[in-house]
């Protein structure tokens, strides 16, 4: 028999392909769950909408979606890094999808890449509808658009080392109660609708330290203000990636 006979010879794809692959399927099967796709898209653009155009809650001097738009944007990556993702990943390790997708040919750190890389292009599609809808509401923006994308990465990390935490640490159902929990606490808590200094001083100072207050606040001083490089959200950001990632490679259980 010839060396030549089985061509192509068989065997795991390369690595960069696999990736690729995994990182496809886990972005259709977010897009075809309606559960995520209303925390994700939907939830996120009629806050947008409600509170733009009804006076609930004062956001200030100037238009309520200059102050609303860069929050909404900063939900929007929490719901998809943090929540989103830590629901999906929880019951995937429930039913033993992550065990068999752990003992196939892809590694487990490249599987939790597929899945990062899906959370970034879903968020993209997030900011671009939710960019889409501020502008038709009149939302001028300001400020380096390298400030926007460097918060946006580190908060990205920060809501995904949170969630795989999570998901990697508790039950399934727990993650489900937990996370949807977290979810409406930092939705009202977190400088999204309601500005800190509503909130008393102290409450205030420890509200600011959240990865979404982070998010939300850097965002704002950026493209509402026109501020500089907002070093110290981005302080706070790094902080909360390196440990919620940090933690979540450590502790993470795949059964």
């Amino acid at each position: 028999m010839s060396a030549g006979t089985y061509a192509p010879r068989p065997g795991a794809a390369p690595l960069p392909r696999m990736i690729a692959a995994q990182a496809a399927f886990e972005t259709k099967m977010l897009l075809r769950n309606g559960e995520q796709l209303l925390l994700t898209v939907v939830i996120p653009s009629l806050l947008l909408v409600l509170f733009s155009t009804v006076d609930i809650v004062d956001t200030g001097d100037g238009e309520a979606v200059d102050f609303l738009a860069p929050g909404v944007l900063a939900l929007a990556v929490m719901s998809t890094a943090f929540t989103g993702q830590a629901i999906a990943t929880g019951f995937e390790r429930r039913y033993g999808v992550l065990k068999r997708l752990g003992a196939s040919p892809l590694p487990r750190w490249a599987l939790m890449c597929a899945k990062t890389l899906s959370v970034l292009v879903t968020e993209v599609l997030q900011i671009v509808l939710l960019t889409v809808i501020a502008f038709a509401l009149g939302w001028s923006p300001h400020g380096n658009p390298l400030s926007v994308l460097l918060l946006l990465v580190l908060g990205t990390a920060a809501f995904s080392g949170l969630g795989l935490l999570m998901a990697g640490t508790l039950r399934a159902e727990a993650t489900l109660a937990a996370a949807n929990l977290v979810f409406l606490l930092l939705l009202v808590g977190g400088g999204v609708i309601v500005p800190l200094d509503r909130f008393p001083g102290a409450v205030a100072s420890a509200l600011a330290l959240l990865p979404i207050s982070a998010l939300s606040d850097g965002l704002r001083d950026v493209l509402q203000n026109g501020a500089g490089m907002p070093w110290g959200d981005l302080g706070i950001l790094s902080v909360w990636a390196l440990l919620g990632l940090g933690a979540a490679a450590r502790l993470f259980r795949w059964e």
